[in-house]
């Protein structure tokens, strides 16, 4: 009876702990790890990642050529929070917080969401096919990424968040241009990186995100974004030279933030140019001391952006790292074969396939090739042709 006791109060405490964790707007629990997750923004970005972003995680991008789709990331990231009613954090050494924070892509109503999402079609009505007739009695190939639970919201970039409602999120920022040069002595930190780990660790302890300490506000979730770091403007030789002499300065902040994440109800999303960093070892340690990392490949400027095989995308998202989180093993997607595109209002993430056209031209070149390699000759052996 004291056994099934103990195991009450330990499942009504376990449900106490969940209603509470629940009651931050913009989150839920994950069913596989028991973890709290919030929405990155692009719900496409969250199916590939195992349903979202946990809390008390850190998400790194490694930014495309031009930081263009990088910076949309980022951007989609901090407009969830803001639609969430979550507190932001925005840290930059190029372009001003506040700038970046005026580039908001502006949310859109749930019907005109709906209407972005595929529709079942009716066979039997002929109405309803808006594809050539030579493919309508092929299966058809599901690319988009949704799962069957709602989750986030959905956003217009050709449109910019109304000012009104940008404004009610409170937004710390962090602009490394505006602050006073730091000689830290023994730290292996080098100047910008220190004030900007002293003031993330400020914002999080005196704004009540601090889940070690017992905290009197409403609980509610910090976001971060940290914009291009590693890069020259931060002060940062990582992707100047081959051998920089803070080789272990990125490394050592992502530690430190991490340990902050980790007792804190805030997240953090990281963009590093890892295009530019010559040591490949350094982009190592990057990865393993992040949460979760992907990689975006821009086809701008390169010969993939003529390739007939990527006509229907802008780019190849790769994923480096998932997170494991109360488990052994993590959640791993279907299919590694991952692209984006940017549509006239919506940035996507779906299964990179064949288009139907040259699907048709390969099947039809491989039958060819086939049927020539299956002669044989006077020896009895396999004759292939290339």
């Amino acid at each position: 009876m004291a056994g099934s006791s103990s195991i009450g109060n330990t499942t009504s405490f376990q449900k106490k702990t969940r209603s509470k964790l629940v009651s931050i707007p913009g989150t839920r629990p994950s069913v596989q790890n028991g973890q709290l997750l919030l929405s990155s923004g692009v719900s496409s970005l969250d199916y590939v990642i195992g349903g979202g972003l946990a809390v008390g995680t850190l998400l790194l991008v490694e930014e495309d050529r031009y930081d263009s789709y990088s910076r949309m990331l980022l951007k989609y990231f901090l407009a969830e929070g803001v639609v969430c009613g979550h507190e932001l954090f925005l840290a930059s050494a190029r372009d001003h917080p506040d700038e970046i924070m005026q580039e908001l892509p502006s949310p859109i109503m749930d019907e005109v969401a709906s209407q972005g999402q595929p529709q079942p079609s009716d066979p039997e009505n002929p109405d309803t096919m808006k594809i050539a007739w030579r493919y309508q009695n092929q299966p058809r190939v599901q690319t988009a990424l949704a799962s069957s639970l709602r989750f986030g919201h959905y956003y217009d970039v050709s449109k910019t968040m109304e000012p009104e409602l940008r404004q009610t999120a409170k937004c710390h920022s962090f602009y490394q241009l505006q602050e006073t040069p730091v000689i830290t002595g023994s730290s292996p930190l080098p100047s910008p990186y220190h004030p900007l780990l002293k003031s993330i660790q400020t914002v999080i302890r005196k704004e009540g995100f601090d889940g070690s300490t017992p905290q009197s506000k409403t609980r509610n979730v910090l976001r971060l974004g940290l914009h291009s770091l590693g890069s020259a403007l931060w002060g940062d030789d990582v992707c100047c030279k081959d051998n920089p002499a803070h080789c272990h300065a990125l490394s050592t902040f992502l530690y430190a933030l991490r340990g902050l994440l980790r007792t804190s109800l805030s997240v953090a999303m990281v963009t590093v140019p890892s295009h530019l960093i010559q040591n490949r070892a350094v982009m190592g340690r990057i990865i393993r001391l992040s949460d979760t990392a992907i990689a975006l490949e821009s086809f701008r400027g390169s010969e993939m952006e003529t390739n007939t095989l990527y006509k229907d995308y802008h780019g190849l998202l790769h994923v480096r790292q998932l997170p494991h989180l109360n488990c052994l093993s993590c959640e791993v997607p279907d299919t590694k074969d991952l692209a984006f595109k940017l549509k006239r209002k919506q940035f996507t993430i779906e299964r990179l396939h064949l288009p139907p056209d040259l699907s048709e031209t390969v099947s039809r070149v491989s039958k060819t090739e086939l049927a020539a390699g299956c002669g044989t000759t006077a020896t009895g052996n396999k004759h292939l042709d290339f």
